[in-house]
């Protein structure tokens, strides 16, 4: 009787862990700022990441831009309930920098939860934007770009341009975009992203200083010095093309693309991660080219310098989420994985791996010019003025830049006076922010 007793208990056992539920995943909170066939592309790597495992399962949120993905992270930490991993642009860095009580560095998350990660397999171009003085890595680089120069070849036939031969200089540009015109085009070229591309990068490609303390890398204590002759000119000149359309300002972040991918404008310069977005509704054959220099500075062309986003990892959270958060990281960082990254959005490749299997599959030998941002951003070893910036409130900063881009652009200040404008109103935000984290 016993017997047939232990058997049906052991029976109902058994039958019970059949029918029981397996364990759920560990849900880990993914807030990001892209939208479109980036977005999308985005949610791709979750859900593969996801498909080779069952223990965690991160969770793409949308979040709307940079600004706002980044302040809805900084209101939820306030009232605990924010993501495990927060998507920031390259221009809040020294903002989460200061940020010490609420960040994971990534070289601490990695190392504790016991994941392979070694910095020297990243590019340093993009690497050194996210490290401490001590070379530790503070964040994990996901959507590193550059800008380029992308022009309709459809209009360089009608306009009896070499559809082959993309402007390299200012002055060729100049002329280019004003043959478009002449042709028809509603502008000869715009730009995205004014300050990033027409101020930092312009500095960057030219061997020129945006501030002191080597662009902030080396302290808080940095004093903008855009406003310098060679950026006067530059300004200037865009002021002037202005007046007729052979350069037409379409407006701040990404306001410009539309414009572009429409065929209004023959040329644009944007970031290399907009290319997916341009090839899937341009109903032209699209051209690359590097950023334009001014010939007659003497250090140009140097390098460009990095733009788009990180991956932070935020305190608080559950211990079982920072366990895949480490290998969701360690995924993204499988050569296989940032290649179809790479060459899916335009974004670069983050590893010099990812860089060496694109090249071995051919995929640059399939798609000329898709190899111009990588090209760019090595051109020759950086300096202290081409490394990249770091400057506390830089968002506020880049607002108060494109503000007086705009008063320049309208006419309604000269190029210096409103250079200098906006390296005065910077300069003060950049003693605020000092003051206030006194000790970084």
């Amino acid at each position: 009787m016993l017997q047939a007793v232990v058997r049906i208990v052991a029976g109902c056992a058994l039958a019970a862990s059949l029918v029981a539920p397996a364990q759920a995943a560990t849900e880990i909170q993914w807030w990001h700022a892209m939208s479109g066939q980036l977005g999308r592309q985005l949610e791709k790597l979750a859900h593969d990441f996801n498909a080779t495992q069952a223990g965690y399962r991160v969770v793409p949120v949308y979040k709307g831009n940079y600004s706002e993905t980044v302040n809805a992270a900084i209101f939820a930490f306030r009232s605990r309930s924010q993501p495990a991993i927060v998507q920031v642009s390259e221009a809040s860095t020294a903002t989460m920098m200061a940020a010490k009580g609420a960040i994971y560095p990534v070289h601490e998350l990695m190392r504790d939860q016991a994941e392979a990660f070694s910095p020297a397999a990243y590019l340093p171009a993009i690497a050194g934007y996210y490290t401490d003085i001590a070379g530790n890595m503070l964040s994990f680089p996901f959507n590193a770009s550059t800008p380029i120069l992308y022009y309709n070849k459809d209009l360089f036939r009608a306009a009896g341009l070499d559809p082959e031969a993309p402007p390299r200089t200012w002055p060729e540009l100049g002329d280019a975009a004003k043959r478009l015109r002449a042709a028809g085009a509603a502008c000869g070229f715009t730009t995205s992203w004014p300050s990033w591309i027409n101020i930092e990068n312009f500095s960057a490609f030219h061997d020129l200083p945006v501030a002191t303390r080597a662009n902030g890398m080396a302290g808080l204590d940095a004093i903008l010095t855009f406003n310098n002759a060679a950026m006067i000119r530059h300004v200037a000149q865009l002021a002037q093309w202005q007046k007729t359309k052979v350069f037409d300002y379409s407006g701040r972040a990404t306001s410009a693309e539309p414009r572009f991918q429409k065929g209004e404008c023959g040329i644009f310069l944007g970031s290399s991660g907009t290319r997916a977005d341009i090839l899937a509704n341009a109903k032209f054959e699209v051209g690359y080219g590097m950023l334009p220099y001014w010939p007659d500075v003497a250090s140009a062309p140097r390098n460009s310098i990095i733009g788009g986003a990180t991956l932070w990892v935020l305190r608080d959270r559950p211990r079982d989420e920072y366990k895949g958060v480490a290998k969701f990281f360690a995924f993204l960082s499988q050569p296989d994985i940032q290649a179809a990254w790479h060459q899916n959005t335009g974004y670069l490749p983050i590893t010099r791996a990812a860089f060496d299997l694109t090249r071995a599959q051919g995929f640059y030998d399939r798609h000329p010019g898709t190899a111009k941002s990588i090209e760019q951003i090595t051109l020759n070893p950086p300096t202290a003025n081409s490394k990249g910036l770091r400057l506390g409130s830089f968002t506020l900063i880049r607002d108060a830049i494109e503000d007086e881009l705009e008063q320049a652009f309208a006419g309604r200040k000269s190029a210096q006076a409103a250079l200098d404008a906006a390296a005065d109103r910077g300069n003060k935000l950049l003693r605020q922010f000092e003051r206030a984290n006194p000790d970084q």
